[in-house]
């Protein structure tokens, strides 16, 4: 989890945690149990390809959170 989601998570953890999820979950399941808010526009990244929250997640699968980033 990255930039203000990162305070979602204990601070110990500096971003990154490792959990488990029932077979066939997706990031959407993962996003609800990280109690992200539902209305907060997301970026994910599942091992380094953008995707969308209704993609299944498999063993080892490394997933980036990101919130919208703005700038140029």
């Amino acid at each position: 989890m990255f930039a203000t989601l990162r305070d979602l998570l204990p601070k110990e953890n500096k971003g990154k945690t490792q959990v488990e999820l029932p077979e066939g979950s997706t990031v959407d399941d993962l996003i609800k149990m990280l109690n992200i808010p539902e209305d907060l526009p997301l970026i994910i990244m599942l091992n380094g390809r953008r995707e969308t929250e209704d993609i299944k997640l498999k063993e080892n699968d490394r997933i980036g959170i990101f919130p919208p980033v703005g700038g140029g």
